[in-house]
């Protein structure tokens, strides 16, 4: 006969295992434990073999009755159930240990050697909070264009639309990586490619740094001066107006990068956006600035060290914290400072190339990069020295002629 729920409930264990039948193969096994096990005596090229289903009740007869029949279909075929499942358990460790993230990992490690510090644990930070939660634990062979569609979508819902276009492209290259080891990974394509950011992302108009004119900077400067914020974080942002490099390359500044006797700051490649060395001149105005910080902050490797950390630097947003407070939210940013004195340098008839090299701008192969960095040396300290002087003029008041080149 037949098993029902009712018998097997029934089923009371005894001093050795014992079979009870149910059809086609199909019978529960009692141990004396008490446990009961599904089974399914079938066979095929002659042998006799047993295939098993789970446990009652976790495993109901409902569905040891429907593992039996797709056994059986597979037995009329001539494919061995036993040989099929172990295949099928293969092909599942497989792809655990066949992720997305493992993968983006693998990349992450090669791909991240020769960038900043800075900026190859923004890349991971941004995958594991962005990426992986969505699609890091699908086997890579399996991800669908579809798939990365959401992902993009998900971060450019939230109004982050750069770094959703961020990670389309980082996406994209752990795919390119993937398929490079494709005997490991069995990815074979990359969806990511059949896909554009601008497909689905809504494109946003380019906006400039906001910065104020040249009219308006003593006044900026003026306040500077008598804003009541820590004396570090005033000395950051004159520092910025002298030097106008970037604020990241400024807070992050270390004291072994100043030859005080050359009058020079050497930034090296690894924290430049352009990844290559950069000198700023020194004015004597910053030297003034740079001796007033050391006494004090030269008790942290940092010019700008954090306020509760020292061996940290102080925060990317102190600066700009700082001219929101004066009133200049929206009109002034750290990043202005650069835009204010190319404009007035361009203004003025100073050489475009000393300027944008100053700057540090436009991407530069290792040759260019070696040699550029202290090309116009000498042309550009008398730029930063003029500069420097023509802005504390701006900042006294006083009536300001185009200042002259040296």
């Amino acid at each position: 006969m037949a098993l029902n729920d009712l018998a097997i409930k029934g089923l009371k264990p005894k001093s050795k295992p014992y079979k009870k039948g149910d059809s086609g193969g199909l019978y529960i096994l009692v141990t004396p434990a008490g446990g009961k096990l599904w089974r399914m005596k079938y066979r095929i090229d002659g042998k006799e073999k047993v295939l098993s289903f789970g446990a009652y009740p976790d495993v109901s007869l409902l569905e040891a009755r429907e593992e039996r029949d797709k056994a059986r279909k597979d037995i009329a075929k001539d494919k061995d159930p036993s040989e099929l499942n172990k295949a099928e358990k293969a092909e599942k460790i497989a792809n655990k240990t066949n992720t997305f993230e493992l993968w983006a990992d693998k990349w992450w490690q090669k791909w991240h050697v020769d960038k900043s510090d800075r900026h190859a644990a923004y890349v991971k930070r941004r995958l594991e909070v962005d990426v992986y939660p969505l699609i890091g634990d699908r086997p890579i062979k399996d991800i669908s264009a579809y798939e990365i569609v959401d992902a993009i979508k998900a971060i450019a819902e939230r109004g982050a639309l750069d770094i959703a276009k961020r990670a389309h492209q980082t996406i994209g290259q752990v795919f390119r990586y993937a398929i490079a080891h494709g005997k490991e990974s069995k990815a074979t394509r990359n969806p990511a490619i059949e896909i554009r950011p601008s497909d689905i992302i809504e494109t946003r108009k380019k906006v400039n740094y906001a910065r104020v004119d040249i009219r308006e900077l003593p006044a900026l400067l003026r306040a500077i001066d008598n804003s009541e914020a820590r004396v570090v974080t005033r000395i950051a942002i004159k520092l910025i107006a002298l030097t106008f490099v970037r604020t990241t390359e400024l807070i992050e500044a270390k004291w072994d990068e100043f030859d005080f006797e050359a009058m020079q700051w050497r930034i090296p490649a690894n924290r430049m956006k352009m990844k290559s060395p950069h000198i700023v001149p020194l004015s004597k105005q910053a030297l003034e600035l740079l001796h007033d910080l050391k006494s004090l902050s030269s008790y942290s490797e940092y010019l700008f060290p954090n306020q509760y950390n020292h061996t940290k630097p102080m925060s990317n947003n102190t600066i700009l914290k700082l001219l929101e407070r004066m009133g200049y939210k929206g009109k002034m940013t750290g990043h202005g400072f650069r835009g204010v004195a190319s404009t007035s340098l361009h203004e003025q008839g100073y050489d475009h190339q000393h300027i944008e090299i100053q700057l540090a701008h436009g991407a530069r192969d290792d040759v260019s990069a070696a040699y550029n960095h202290a090309l116009y040396i000498s042309q550009r300290t008398s730029m930063m020295q003029d500069w420097a002087d023509y802005i504390d003029e701006l900042k006294a008041g006083a009536k300001v002629l185009p200042f002259k080149q040296v």
